[in-house]
């Protein structure tokens, strides 16, 4: 197997420098103009790599062709270019740290911050590996530029030795995944795939086909308003009954500090507003049908609570679907799945399943209809500033996509 470990080095730190933040509140598709810039270098690379069909899409979607070079089903590989809105992602400074030594690791950035083996045990197994991380005041954008790295790489790779058999491939960069709009209701039919991958997973080995099923809340409080010299027996305050909301949810059991596993959790991610009105968002997370909807039942019945309290205030509570375990529909059928586990151990990597504590574009395309398991890029600690991934994680993972499209290819036609 050749190495890959400079070109992911370079095409990592080249994409992560590239602010491609997200944005939820934005009503546009991208969320951001400033996604298009490396939506727009992806489709150039391409383009000078040999690719085929290589199109960007009105709705911010890059595309293109790996022609078949034997019989096989078409299998799409797919990443995302936005990086979480949860953390300043401006200015972002990528340093390669070679040869890890196995100690805390330091930003130049950000003096009293401290990447620690002992916090990471992963990281302590990643010694002599070169780590990537920002400077200390950004988030890196591994989540999921290591995906574009990996397969950009492979790409490059495949078309430069027409020799290796596959099948056709289709590739997929996508935008707003981060803010659970990264699938076009135009995609199934534009990927044209018969099943498909994201590159968006963690740890080395990682077949995810579980993940967390998703709705979105907005409560919105409307108080009293008046001049509070004069507010006696008047005044309605919104942001005292958005904290009592707040503060009677369960608090123990069901947030994601305190829970693991398969666990759901409610999630408060923002609250804006002031005395007369306040806006609360919330995510709602469950492996199960049930439990989703359990946990909206609860945000529904404490804000039913909070109102009773105060008829004078308005209170409303809208949740809205996001996406759904894939493990729904993967279960019925489960080829991709075992395809990527016996593309492991074709290179020696023992395959890890795991409930994926999030979701991915494969959540949503996978419900639409094209089977989307997610796989390991390596990278680790994400959506804050003391995210890294390993060069040579990532060199797996492009080992894994080579893999993967042979053994389709074999499986086409066995010996």
């Amino acid at each position: 197997m050749p190495r890959f470990d400079a070109e992911l080095t370079d095409r990592l730190i080249r994409y992560a420098a590239i602010d491609s933040q997200s944005d939820a509140a934005s009503p546009s598709g991208p969320s951001t103009a400033r996604q298009w810039d490396i939506l727009r270098l992806l489709q150039t690379e391409l383009t000078q790599i040999g690719a085929a069909d290589v199109r960007l899409t009105e709705y911010g979607t890059v595309l293109a062709t790996l022609p078949g070079t034997a019989p096989g089903p078409t299998i799409g590989l797919l990443a995302h270019v936005d990086t979480a809105p949860q953390f300043n992602a401006t200015g972002v400074k990528p340093r390669v740290i070679r040869g890890y030594n196995g100690g805390d690791i330091s930003f130049p950035d950000a003096p009293g911050l401290t990447l620690s083996p002992t916090e990471f045990p992963y990281l302590a197994t990643r010694q002599g590996h070169d780590i990537i991380t920002a400077s200390g005041t950004t988030l890196l954008g591994a989540d999921d530029k290591a995906g574009v790295a990996i397969i950009m790489t492979a790409a490059r790779h495949l078309l430069e030795n027409p020799a290796i058999p596959h099948g056709p491939i289709r590739i997929a960069f996508t935008p707003d995944e981060e803010i659970g709009r990264g699938v076009d209701a135009r995609l199934p039919a534009d990927l044209a795939a018969d099943f498909a991958y994201t590159f968006d997973g963690g740890a080395v080995g990682e077949v995810e086909y579980e993940s967390f099923s998703a709705d979105g809340a907005v409560v919105c409080v409307k108080g009293v308003s008046i001049h509070p010299g004069t507010a006696m027996g008047k005044m309605v305050n919104a942001i005292t009954l958005a904290a009592k909301i707040i503060a009677t949810l369960p608090q123990a059991t069901m947030t994601p500090e305190t829970t693991s596993g398969r666990d759901g959790f409610i999630h408060p991610t923002e609250m804006t507003g002031g005395s007369s009105e306040m806006t609360l968002q919330f995510i709602l997370r469950d492996f199960e049908r049930a439990g989703l909807a359990q946990k909206g039942d609860i945000l529904r019945q404490v804000c039913a609570a909070v109102q009773a309290t105060e008829p004078r205030a308005e209170i409303t509570c809208t949740i809205t679907p996001q996406y759904r375990n894939m493990r729904y529909w993967l279960e019925n059928d489960m080829t991709p799945v075992e395809l990527a586990r016996r593309a492991c151990t074709r290179i020696g990597i023992e395959p890890i399943s795991v409930p994926i504590r999030g979701g991915t574009d494969g959540s949503r395309l996978t419900e639409m209809g094209v089977p989307c398991p997610n796989l390991f890029t390596g990278m680790q600690n994400v959506h804050g500033p003391l995210e890294y991934v390993s060069v040579q994680d990532m060199a797996q993972a492009t080992a894994l996509c080579l893999a993967l499209v042979q053994e389709a290819a074999d499986g086409a036609h066995p010996a």
